[in-house]
């Protein structure tokens, strides 16, 4: 029989999917059989390890007691309906490690990429602070987010160009001591080879070619791929079209921003003001 191949990094519900499928697996048991235990449809059973269909809290918990499996099922369903990471984003990141250039934009934060450890849990304590997140979904962003900042040291090293809207250095976050860190941290990100930093002006205005963050990616084969978010989820644009206009908004953007050395110059002066 064929099997549909799940990808778990395409959403938190392809996760979940592969999960159930795996534990079920493990069991020896047929969809149908794991069915009769819960008490729904075969049917129902094959959506939900698909992706086609969300899991129910009730659904998560009637699994783990048909297989034995403690709390996993219901641990892995609060991420499908109260995801940790940005709905869309698990997909983009595997793209992310193997692309050769990286190109960014960002309003009003330091980019992940560029954040330091305390910038970083300043910013989801926040969010815990909100009851955006759980503490627990603060500590696996974290760990995604180091995850992802170690593997730009892979060989060859990835070129990331990064335009940040002036907002993101004038932001207060976590305090004088975070935020000198964290000018301190983008001053050296400015000093490495493989790096460029441009400061996008407030004075720009209306010409700013983005309101949202968007990231570009070129993989190995020269294959660009366009990442962006909105506040409900994000979006990987493979269309050539697409690419391209967005490609020439950010070349305009780039003409458009400080040097790199104003712009280094710029953040060397807030980090005066600071401590």
């Amino acid at each position: 029989m064929n099997r549909r191949k799940l990808d778990p990094q395409a959403s938190a519900k392809a996760a979940f999917g592969q999960l159930l499928r795996r534990l079920r697996d493990k069991e020896g048991l047929t969809q149908q059989e794991l069915a009769d235990r819960i008490g729904c449809t075969d049917s129902h059973i094959s959506a939900v390890e698909t992706g086609r269909r969300s899991p129910t809290p009730q659904f998560a918990a009637s699994a783990d007691r048909a297989l034995g499996t403690g709390y996993q099922l219901q641990r892995e369903c609060e991420e499908v309906h109260r995801p940790s990471l940005l709905e869309g984003f698990r997909e983009y990141v595997p793209h992310e490690l193997r692309a050769v250039e990286i190109r960014l934009f960002e309003v009003g934060i330091i980019p992940g990429l560029l954040q330091t450890p305390e910038y970083a849990a300043a910013i989801q304590a926040g969010a815990v602070r909100r009851g955006a997140i759980t503490e627990s979904q603060a500590e696996e962003r974290l760990s995604h987010l180091a995850e992802r900042q170690a593997a730009l040291a892979r060989t060859p090293v990835p070129l990331v160009h990064a335009v940040l809207d002036e907002s993101c250095i004038r932001r207060p976050v976590g305090g004088p001591e975070v935020m000198a860190g964290q000018l301190d941290r983008l001053i050296e990100f400015a000093e490495l080879p493989s790096t460029v930093l441009q400061v996008a002006p407030y004075a720009l205005g209306e010409r700013r070619a983005f309101d949202l963050p968007v990231t570009m990616l070129t993989l190995r084969d020269r294959t660009q791929l366009v990442y962006a978010e909105s506040a409900q989820r994000g979006h990987l644009v493979r269309e050539a079209t697409s690419v391209v206009t967005a490609l020439t908004a950010y070349h305009q953007l780039q003409v458009e921003a400080e040097s790199q050395t104003a712009s280094v110059a710029m953040i060397r002066e807030l980090r005066k003001g600071i401590l």
